[in-house]
């Protein structure tokens, strides 16, 4: 039980209740590079990161959610019990694109070991976006989102 809470405590994962709907109250506006504006659930606790996605059986294209890590380090992401295809783009605390795992596949849930993606750079926030969002909106490292 104890490695399996360190074990969430170090990979994040796709994030998120079973719920398709977003919490207003815990997300914020986020503007990519072309201009789109997406809705963000935002996830800050240790409970929020580990969970992100996870159940979510879709997520429309304007929504996504949100990471905020404590300090920028390497930050590896899974896709544990997440249930749709998601694009995962890294930043850095100055929010430039640092990396970006496009079109990242549900772990299959019979799976025993997910692989991780991403955590190669260090990063403060992840954002996540349904797949295919960060090529529609022409996503690219060093560019900047606000938030």
């Amino acid at each position: 039980m104890l490695l399996a809470l360190a074990a969430a405590s170090v990979m994040t994962g796709c994030g998120g209740g079973e719920s398709d709907g977003l919490n207003a109250l815990n997300s914020r506006e986020v503007r990519l590079p072309d201009d789109k504006v997406i809705l963000a659930e935002t996830a800050v606790r240790p409970e929020e990161l580990a969970k992100g996605l996870m159940y979510r059986e879709s997520l429309a294209a304007n929504r996504g959610m949100l990471f905020f890590h404590t300090s920028e380090s390497f930050n590896p992401y899974w896709m544990k019990n997440c249930k749709i295809a998601l694009d995962m783009i890294w930043m850095d605390q100055g929010r430039h694109i640092v990396e970006i795992a496009a079109n990242v596949p549900p772990c299959p849930p019979e799976a025993e070991n997910c692989p991780s993606y991403g955590g190669h750079e260090r990063a403060m926030y992840v954002l996540e976006l349904g797949a295919g969002q960060a090529a529609k909106h022409g996503l690219k490292k060093g560019q900047i989102i606000d938030f």
